[in-house]
């Protein structure tokens, strides 16, 4: 896979997962940097672009789930997945932290809690493609039910790539996430080729994925990009000093 689009080389070591992500929307909200201090890390600098920072809520699905050299993984090898993150750097390196993932799978929910420290849950999902549109439908299970998130969204334009230094460009083209673990936190290193993004349109019939103590989001309309499909490759976790 090329690299050479990505702002820093890529680790020397090899990566170690493969994923295939499909049908993805970018569902983004203009917020004040201090609503989202307090959820994460005080060794991570929040991110900004043009002084305002940005909190995002990411449904798609999965599939082709694999470490390096083996098969897909049986029973984690493709399901939905929803997101909700916010944009942080450390060392000159922009990043994805997450406050929460949501997914259908209950091995791929207790191996990304073990081995790369995320907060993922457990969600039921439903969703389906109808000429060019989804419709997706994430609750969270047992005592999380609050979270949940109902739209039906697709593409309205031509494939693009995003140019340096847009908006655009800020807010999808990210080349790691950050994680933290008690006082520990912790860089992980992607790859896969530059976003095709195209502009989208989506009726959002529920969404309280961020109704959590401290978070609000703006009642305005959000940015939307959506993408159809993307290779990536993941690398392990580094811990930072």
């Amino acid at each position: 896979m090329n690299s050479e689009h990505r702002p820093w080389p890529v680790p020397k070591g090899y990566w170690r997962m493969e994923q295939i992500w499909h049908d993805l929307l970018f569902i983004h909200w203009p917020v004040p940097v201090s609503m989202i201090r307090p959820f994460v890390p005080q060794s991570l600098d929040i991110d900004t672009f043009e002084n305002q920072t940005w909190i995002g809520v990411v449904p798609f699905h999965m599939s082709g789930i694999r470490l390096r050299g083996l098969p897909t993984m049986p029973f984690a090898s493709k399901f939905p997945e929803i997101n909700l993150r916010v944009y942080v750097t450390r060392d000159g390196k922009p990043g994805v932290y997450f406050i929460s993932l949501d997914a259908e799978s209950f091995p791929a929910v207790k191996i990304a809690r073990a081995f790369y420290h995320l907060p993922y849950y457990l969600a039921d999902f439903k969703v389906s493609e109808s000429k060019d549109q989804i419709s997706y439908s994430s609750k969270r299970r047992r005592f999380d039910t609050r979270f949940h998130f109902q739209a039906k969204y697709g593409p309205n334009s031509d494939p693009y790539f995003s140019k340096k230094g847009s908006l655009d460009h800020w807010l999808t083209e990210r080349y790691c996430l950050y994680a933290n673990w008690g006082k520990s936190v912790y860089r992980c290193e992607i790859l896969h080729e530059p976003w095709p993004l195209q502009k989208a349109e989506a009726e959002i019939f529920i969404n309280t994925m961020a109704d959590i103590e401290g978070l609000k989001l703006p009642d305005i309309k959000p940015i939307l990009h959506f993408s159809k499909r993307l290779e990536v490759q993941i690398w392990g976790l580094e811990r930072l000093k």
